[in-house]
């Protein structure tokens, strides 16, 4: 169970932001419902050219890995010995590695007891309630470098203990019993305790710790009913069902590719080609499908389940929808950041572009590494010319010397898991240096700086691929706010030869209401024949005016890809469509009413159908949804604030209040609670009351400006230094929010201090020195300074 245990356990209150602005957005559309006129165009809108889903056998039925050995006894052995196979089992002798033999662990003013009964296992600790109470353990989870342990807390919902056994040798600090928030005091009410939403097995783990998984929730009963037909990761796992290969084999040789939905023969009659004239292999046929790739991100990448049901052979983005290169998940040049499962960073990868495959480096069943150390880059890399110090400028046989130590660089996850960044791309100090991100050399030469790290790899490769142009400043100037970005990331979009990731990525960062060159690119890339740029080109106009999502969105409901029609007809839900568009959309909004439905048991998705109500103006509708979301996970903050926005358009503020309130006595740290209630008591005249929250908010929460913004503007007209002290603060950690340097200089102006209106008015130049408002209020303050 992937939990990212170094990570800041609040980074994602942002999103809680994110879709308060989205409601903001929707609610002006129910207002009036007529429908839009039509823009001009800036382009025709392209056809998608996605070829078509390829064929797969639907009546193959899953049958077990046993049911493999009998002919495949050396695979059958290898995956024995696997990860794969031990990613989940029944709790036993021959699985339990943990100590359970009276065994305590203290955390949190909490003594967890671990014992054994004969062949069963259990754990007494605190409770949903706090209480202690003893759970009998189930299952086991993984197996190097911990296993986790799973207890049933009723009704179907398994639940993954946060306390781990580390399997390690005591050697290396191994063999005791961890907590996966050592640094944390992580109680009964936090989101984050075992017993919460984070640590549910049936939606964040099981999906790719079983095989042929169901969850089988009961919305009315709010009950699971888990089935799957194969603990752990089997055979038909990546194979698919196999009771046609069966009958294949039994001698029905008229069932098409031996009777498997998928043949896995990318590396079949090919190998890599070694050259005279060339450093580096290549393959001896170009890779023309995307199987195995598909096959791995099942489970190997972070993605969320737009359907069940999936199996090898089917088209992967029919039954999950890919997370693009974006904030906190990773950083600006796509490194890994949170635990993102190798998929993400290997598509951006110049191995995934020359058609390196996951088994072209992986043993499939056994997981093992085809070679070790330097051996295994050094089949396709020549190791003459890169596994020599006047490469690598390291000791022969150093730490450093290892390729994966500077082209694939680790990160720990769940306290002791190391991962490595599959990207596989060179050092770049000189990005860390200038975007803040971490870098190899850094990382191990900890002891000195990033500037030195960079004048070293000046000095050893002053004409290395280092000096060319990294999309990462790109997509970091986008997320700063720079106006300059949107330009840029249209030659991004515009760029081929750039990993479809990276492509996507760009595309959902641009406003296609900023400028035809914006919308221009958008509209081309919503017809991309890749999906990820379809995918991400249709995220951008989640914001977007009706009009705009009503000219431009229709051709993708009949995307050959599931998560990415169903996905068009939510933002399509609150707009008026010609009539031939009618069955396209009605069909595909039911494929994503049918994936919130199979996820009814997630605060998420709860508050992501309250979105939808409200798009289609069921307001009602809209309300119950939030109302369940927040019974479903009292913490998360999101659907409180978008309840609460709700009522104020209804002109329900005391309502807004009382549930702010309520939400404050579970969360009193959450800064945007403290907003909107600072914001609501305005609105009821209670100026006093209402400092005090806003004033909260911008302490808790000074990376979002603008709860700077706000307050300031509530102070100006009764302490306008104050209110300019709160600015400039701002300016200093926002130097790109416009509001806020706007803010500054009109209160600077307005008070008589010009100098301090000037740097603001500066900082304004600085973001957009085409900002002709800010220009010519420069100009102006010049003339009055002197």
């Amino acid at each position: 169970m992937a939990v990212p245990g170094n990570a800041p356990r609040r980074r994602w209150r942002w999103f809680a932001l994110a879709v308060v602005l989205l409601l903001a957005a929707v609610v002006g559309l129910l207002i009036s419902q007529q429908p839009p006129g039509p823009p001009a165009a800036p382009a025709p809108t392209p056809q998608i050219s996605t070829p078509a889903r390829p064929a797969a056998p639907v009546t193959a039925e899953f049958v077990g890995s046993d049911s493999c050995a009998g002919c495949h006894s050396e695979q059958h052995s290898a995956w024995r010995q696997s990860q794969h196979h031990h990613a989940m089992a029944h709790a036993g002798p021959d699985t339990v590695l943990g100590d359970f033999e009276d065994a305590r662990f203290d955390y949190a003013g909490v003594t967890t007891l671990f014992t054994r009964r004969g062949e069963r296992y259990f754990v007494t600790t605190d409770g949903p309630d706090g209480e202690l109470e003893e759970f009998e353990v189930l299952y086991t989870f993984g197996l190097d470098p911990m296993q986790q342990y799973l207890v049933d807390l009723g009704q179907g919902r398994l639940q993954a203990l946060s306390i781990v056994w580390d399997t390690r040798p005591a050697e290396q600090g191994g063999q005791r019993w961890f907590h996966l928030y050592p640094d944390d005091e992580i109680g009964h009410g936090d989101p984050l305790h075992w017993t919460g939403a984070a640590q549910n097995w049936n939606f964040m783990c099981a999906d790719c710790h079983v095989t042929d998984y169901r969850k089988g929730f009961d919305a009315d009963k709010g009950s699971f009913s888990p089935a799957w037909s194969e603990l752990g990761v089997g055979c038909e796992a990546c194979h698919g069902p196999g009771s046609q290969h069966l009958a294949w084999a039994e001698g029905e040789h008229g069932l098409a590719d031996r009777g498997l939905t998928v043949l896995l023969d990318e590396r079949r009659g090919m190998h890599w080609l070694h050259e005279l004239e060339r450093v580096t292999a290549r393959r001896s046929e170009p890779l023309l499908s995307d199987r195995e790739q598909q096959v791995c991100a099942q489970c190997h990448s972070l993605r969320s389940a737009a359907a069940e049901g999936y199996h090898a052979g089917l088209p992967l983005l029919d039954f999950y929808r890919p997370e693009l290169l974006s904030d906190p998940l990773y950083f600006a040049d796509g490194q890994q950041r949170e635990e993102v499962f190798i998929t993400g960073n290997f598509a951006q990868s110049r191995m995934h572009a020359a058609g390196v495959t996951c088994s072209d480096c992986h043993e499939p069943h056994s997981q093992a590494l085809r070679g070790e150390g330097n051996a295994l880059c050094g089949s396709c890399h020549l190791p003459s010319n890169f596994d020599r110090p006047e490469h690598h400028q390291h000791p022969a046989g150093s730490s450093g010397a290892q390729c994966v130590n500077c082209h694939m660089p680790e990160r720990t996850y769940m306290v002791i898991d190391p991962r490595r960044d599959h990207g596989i791309s060179i050092p770049r100090p000189d990005l860390g240096q200038a975007l803040g991100i971490p870098d190899a050399c850094s990382s191990c030469h900890s002891d000195r700086s990033a500037d030195w790290a960079a004048q070293q790899v000046a000095d050893w490769f002053p004409q290395g691929r280092w000096r060319q142009p990294s999309h990462a400043s790109v997509i970091a100037a986008a997320d700063q706010g720079q106006p300059a970005a949107q330009q840029d990331l249209v030659k991004l979009l515009a760029q081929p030869e750039l990993a479809a990731i990276v492509r996507g990525s760009a595309a959902q960062r641009l406003n296609p209401a900023l400028g035809p060159d914006q919308l221009r690119a958008l509209v081309q890339g919503l017809a991309d024949k890749d999906p990820l740029v379809r995918l991400g080109s249709l995220r951008a106009f989640e914001d977007a005016a009706p009009e705009l999502r009503a000219r431009f969105l229709p051709p993708l409901l009949k995307d050959p890809l599931r998560s990415i029609r169903s996905m068009a007809a939510s933002q399509l839900a609150d707009v008026t469509l010609p009539a031939e568009w009618q069955p396209a959309f009605q069909r595909a909004l039911e494929e994503y009413e049918a994936e919130l439905a199979l996820h009814a048991d997630r605060a998420s998705h709860l508050g992501q159908l309250g979105l939808l109500r409200l798009r289609q103006g069921r307001v009602g509708e809209a309300e119950q949804a939030w109302d369940r979301a927040i019974r479903a996970e009292p913490r998360a903050s999101g659907n409180y604030l978008n309840l609460a926005d709700l009522y104020r358009l209804q002109g329900r503020e005391k309502a807004a209040e009382r549930l702010l309130r309520d939400a404050l006595e579970l969360m009193p740290g959450d800064g945007m609670l403290h907003h909107a209630l600072g914001l609501s008591l305005i609105r009821q005249q209670q100026r006093d009351a209402a400092m005090e929250h806003l004033r909260r908010a911008w302490e808790l929460q000074p990376e979002n400006p603008r709860t700077g913004y706000v307050l300031a503007v509530a102070l100006e007209p009764s302490a306008p230094q104050q209110a300019l002290e709160i600015l400039r603060s701002g300016m200093d950690l926002h130097p790109q929010d416009r509001d806020l340097l706007w803010a500054g200089a009109s209160f600077a102006i307005r008070h008589g201090q010009l100098e301090l209106a000037t740097e603001f008015v500066d900082a304004l130049l600085r973001r957009d020195p085409g900002d002709r408002e800010a220009r010519q209020l420069h100009e102006q303050l010049g003339q009055a300074v002197r």
